[in-house]
């Protein structure tokens, strides 16, 4: 992983955003106990899915995050599946009509897998989502875009692989991504089954760290449709799961000279103790800590500040608890 570290700050969030703070007075401990108890149902009959997740919740809220967590929680990622598309990709990349013949079969083998399984890639995930969604009477969309990891899309739009969701409740859109949610594949590319609720009605301006859809519209803040895609301080899973938000700097790659004082900030949805902030390096396999100052919280948004002594490349990785949530890379020259 390749980071730089930052000026670090927390930002009070715009009400007007859709997120899920708008349903802070919803108790989802209830719509989650409707999911767990529907726990291995299977997917012949959608409709009876649908009903038993949805029919004794008050609201669309409600309904829709019973939804979401019982894919997210009884449908696996494949590895296979995604290997096997990112490789057709590359192999058409100059033929889009070849891919489209190709991938309208592979299609076909993968619902198929969906539905027998419960094993899927992306565009099964999304595609249950607004299936359920449908069946219970509420507004769903599936969004194409660019899915953002440290090994695809780091530093430009080179790869649409990824899909998500947009929902529309109380009038107002919000994003999804259940895929994510779901889990994640460790280093022996096995899934992992561990639930993220940081991908659930998340932020726009956060999600488009990761995210970056086909069509602008569906980035959903007036704030980034103007703008082109910035190659900003790498996120993860831990980032959604710890609800952080890198503000400053807001590229990923940083340059800078011997002593000069970098700030860094970010926000936070969420209370964070600051004793549980720190930047550090990697050496070897090991963790050297760098000795950051002037951390505070003013008004929700954390700052710290370094001074890079050496003229080197530096890998800078923000850490809450035991999680790594930010990436930076400074190039330290004179």
């Amino acid at each position: 992983m390749k980071s730089i570290f930052f000026f670090i700050s927390f930002l009070i969030i715009n009400s007007s955003i859709a997120q899920i703070s708008d349903f802070k007075h919803i108790d989802f401990n209830i719509a989650d106990n409707v999911a767990i108890m529907q726990k291995g149902a299977d997917l012949y009959n959608l409709p009876l899915l649908a009903h038993n997740l949805t029919h004794d919740l008050p609201t669309d809220v409600e309904k829709f995050r019973a939804i979401y967590t019982w894919v997210c929680n009884n449908i696996d990622g494949d590895p296979k599946q995604d290997n096997e598309v990112i490789e057709k990709r590359e192999e058409f990349k100059n033929d889009s009509a070849a891919f489209l013949k190709w991938n309208k079969e592979f299609k076909a083998k993968a619902f198929n897998k969906l539905f027998k399984q419960k094993k899927t890639m992306c565009t099964g995930y999304a595609y249950l989502i607004k299936e359920l969604s449908f069946l219970a009477d509420i507004e769903c969309e599936i969004i194409d875009g660019y899915g953002r990891t440290t090994s695809t899309n780091a530093d430009y739009l080179e790869i649409t692989n990824h899909s998500w969701n947009a929902v529309k409740l109380n009038n107002k859109w919000y994003l999804v991504d259940a895929t994510w949610s779901s889990g994640y594949f460790d280093d022996y590319n096995v899934f992992i089954n561990e639930y993220n609720d940081g991908y659930f009605l998340t932020d726009p301006i956060l999600f488009a760290k990761s995210h970056y859809p086909i069509d602008p519209k569906w980035l959903l803040d007036a704030s980034l449709k103007d703008k082109p895609f910035v190659s900003s301080p790498m996120v993860y899973g831990e980032t959604y799961k710890h609800k952080i938000l890198p503000v400053s700097p807001n590229e990923m790659h940083l340059t800078s000279t011997r002593y000069a004082e970098i700030e860094f900030s970010f926000k936070s949805y969420k209370n964070i103790d600051l004793d549980k902030i720190s930047m550090m390096q990697y050496k070897g396999v090991k963790e050297k800590p760098f000795k950051i100052y002037d951390l505070k919280n003013e008004d929700g948004l954390i700052k710290f500040k370094y001074k890079f002594k050496y003229k080197k490349l530096y890998d800078v990785h923000l850490k809450i608890e035991d999680d790594i949530v930010a990436t930076y890379t400074v190039d330290v020259s004179k």
